[in-house]
């Protein structure tokens, strides 16, 4: 049994959900989100509650029940508070930049990259060196902030690159001179 799947999900105030057969829309103060279902859960909603319900008796059927309440829940908190990723950039001459709904980046590379926000999300760079990425949905948050990421990961020589704010990277020591030949 999912311990998860049995927790029902409290919908606050100023928050609207709505089940239409296998789809159901969340709409809060941020925004609107939907998500379909699959065959082997069922929604049972009370006025200030949504329960997720396993029907089938497939082998994940548990694994869906859990994951759907998860997601169910994660959609309720992106209208009301919203997600966001900080990553932060270290290296002499690295450089960012928002324009627009297109971010700028200089990562020592021979050309610059350039990268389109997607439509759902909000870049914005504080002091200088942290890129913050918000979004209703938990899920494009977390892509989009990994796909940055990945353009050029913490190398861990000398600590250059994107890292998450709080992500501790594990130092190596270089190559040491030999000494008296």
């Amino acid at each position: 049994m999912s311990r998860i799947g049995k927790k029902p999900i409290t919908v606050p105030s100023g928050v609207t959900f709505e089940a239409k057969g296998t789809q159901i829309t969340v709409k809060g103060p941020k925004g609107t989100l939907s998500f379909d279902l699959n065959y082997n859960v069922k929604l049972e909603t009370k006025p200030e509650e949504i329960t997720v319900l396993k029907t089938g008796r497939a082998k994940d059927a548990t694994a869906i029940w859990g994951t759907t309440r998860a997601i169910i829940s994660n959609m309720v908190k992106g209208v009301t508070e919203g997600y966001s990723k900080k990553l932060e950039l270290q290296g002499v001459g690295f450089r960012m930049a928002v324009q627009g709904k297109k971010i700028n980046l200089a990562l020592g590379f021979s050309h610059p990259v350039v990268l389109d926000v997607p439509e759902s999300l909000e870049a914005k760079i504080e002091e200088n060196n942290i890129l913050t990425i918000s979004g209703i949905d938990k899920q494009k948050v977390g892509q989009f902030a990994a796909e940055i990421r990945s353009l050029k990961k913490v190398e861990p020589y000398k600590g250059k690159g994107f890292r998450y704010v709080g992500e501790h990277v594990i130092r190596k020591a270089g190559k040491k001179a030999a000494a008296g030949k």
